[in-house]
């Protein structure tokens, strides 16, 4: 009988120690960690230490952080060194964005977790050219119109798992990630099409797609009542493909054999098992009822 007492009362405490999460108060009596039922909201960190890090490294005009994110899919290279996109493809946009993610905790050792991005562009650049048209006034100009839009549509959901009862947690799990992206470039002209002359209507780049399936292993320090400083490792599989781009184009009545519509660039598949591709990723946690 005792032994069994005894038996009981260990599961009891165990059962305790195991879901106390939530119950390290700070001297007004706040909550120090994540409890049942909060929710999360974790942005990448990087751009932050960087900033704070080179206050003290003697780097002068140091701008302050941008919620980018140096973990995002970006199969078009926007965020290239060239400036407004890389000189491979230039575009008018010139940074990486971020993903936003979230955490649904259901108990105080499961969370949920997600990741989305939804982004949607567009651009337009008009130019005064001379007027072609020999009735024209001397002077008179026409307006050349390009227009860029372009998208990218990542969608991830994880389940993590949360041990520990201090205010440093281990957490680890899964992630399923996906990604569609999208790119093209439209011309207008204000002159009309001369009867021997072949221009450009379009170029549309390839279509990409990005699937991803790893799992993760990590820490989380509390630093602050509900704020924790998270870094994690990640390791699984990716699979990306990118298409051929399209250049449409149109051709005058004494164009002979026009082609209006040629594949250009290249194709490209990937395939990895690895790492994730900074090493480790830095995060800040925010939770919240």
């Amino acid at each position: 009988m005792r032994k069994t007492v005894l038996f009981a009362a260990a599961l009891f405490a165990a059962s305790a120690v195991s879901a106390q999460t939530g119950e390290i108060t700070s001297n007004r009596g706040e909550n120090w960690l994540s409890q049942d039922g909060d929710w999360g909201l974790t942005i990448d960190a990087w751009p932050f230490l960087n900033y704070f890090g080179n206050m003290f490294n003697g780097t002068q005009n140091n701008q302050p952080p941008s919620w980018s994110s140096y973990n995002t899919w970006d199969p078009y290279d926007w965020a290239g060194t060239s400036g407004r996109g890389s000189q491979v493809n230039p575009s008018p946009w010139d940074v990486t964005r971020a993903t936003i993610g979230v955490k649904k905790l259901v108990n105080a050792n499961t969370a949920y977790r997600g990741r989305i991005r939804l982004g949607f562009y567009s651009h337009k650049e008009t130019s005064l050219v001379p007027d072609a048209d020999p009735n024209a006034s001397a002077g008179a100009m026409v307006e050349d119109v390009v227009k860029w839009g372009g998208n990218n549509i990542q969608i991830g959901v994880g389940l993590e798992k949360r041990v520990g009862s201090t205010r440093i947690v281990g957490v680890y799990g899964a992630d399923f990630n996906v990604g569609i992206a999208g790119q093209k470039q439209t011309f207008e002209y204000g002159n009309a099409l001369g009867e021997f002359e072949t221009r450009t209507t379009e170029i549309k780049q390839g279509g990409a797609f990005m699937i991803g399936l790893n799992a993760f292993a990590g820490v989380e320090w509390f630093c602050a009542p509900k704020v924790s400083l998270g870094a994690e490792y990640a390791w699984g599989l990716m699979l990306a493909s990118k298409g051929f781009n399209t250049t449409e184009s149109e051709s005058g009545s004494g164009v002979s054999d026009p082609i209006n519509s040629m594949d250009s660039g290249t194709k490209v598949n990937d395939f990895g098992i690895d790492t994730n591709n900074n090493g480790v990723s830095i995060n800040l946690n925010f939770y919240f009822q």
